[in-house]
């Protein structure tokens, strides 16, 4: 465009100092000028518009790379909330584990120890029940030797009322030779004392208690 108007006004030079003077060769040449001109104003136009678009572009690039810089920074800082998240998480369930492990550890030690406990019972119980039975058989002992307490309190009391009746001439017949009779009589009533008395013994069984 440039190049057409300094032939434009190259030709327009010469004319001038020629001395033509054709009126519609001047008019044509007007109105080539100021077509040109019209398209010399739209041209600076478009590049004033050109211009401020462009502008405009590095405006909006100069904003972009911000936003760019901006989002990488949060970016950036989202990985890292992200990889201390997950960290965290890591580490609750490494601790969620060992809790787990140790719970099932004390659960065995709790399993065991009742088990043991169990046993311990149970023999305590068979102890028991041993007990009970040499117990009875202890109540049943006492209950026989209260019985023969009883008849050797009675034979007592047969012995000492035998002895309030014997008299000094009875006892005096037994010291005389001749007195067999009276010394029969006499040894046959200590006999029967005597199995009376035996037969009021009391042997208690030797029973040994487990321990």
């Amino acid at each position: 465009m440039n190049t057409r108007i300094c032939g434009l006004l190259l030709v327009l030079g010469c004319l001038a100092a020629s001395g033509a003077s054709a009126e519609g060769m001047e008019e044509r040449l007007r109105t080539q000028l100021r077509s040109t001109t019209a398209q010399l104003q739209t041209l600076q136009s478009e590049q004033a518009q050109a211009a401020a678009a462009r502008i405009a572009a590095e405006n909006q690039a100069k904003q972009a790379q911000v936003q760019i810089k901006q989002l990488t920074a949060e970016l950036d800082k989202a990985r890292g909330v992200a990889e201390q998240l997950a960290g965290q998480q890591q580490s609750l369930h490494s601790q969620a584990q060992a809790q787990v492990t140790a719970s099932n550890e004390q659960t065995g030690k709790f399993k065991k120890a009742y088990e043991e406990l169990l046993v311990m019972a149970r023999g305590k119980e068979t102890e028991r029940a041993l007990l009970q039975v040499q117990l009875t058989e202890r109540d049943t002992q006492v209950q026989q030797c209260s019985a023969k307490n009883q008849q050797m309190y009675g034979v007592a009391q047969q012995l000492l009322a035998a002895y309030e009746k014997i008299d000094v001439a009875q006892v005096m017949s037994i010291r005389q030779p001749f007195a067999s009779s009276a010394r029969v009589k006499f040894e046959e009533m200590a006999q029967g004392f005597g199995d009376d008395l035996y037969k009021t013994r009391f042997d208690a069984p030797q029973a040994g208690v487990n321990h």
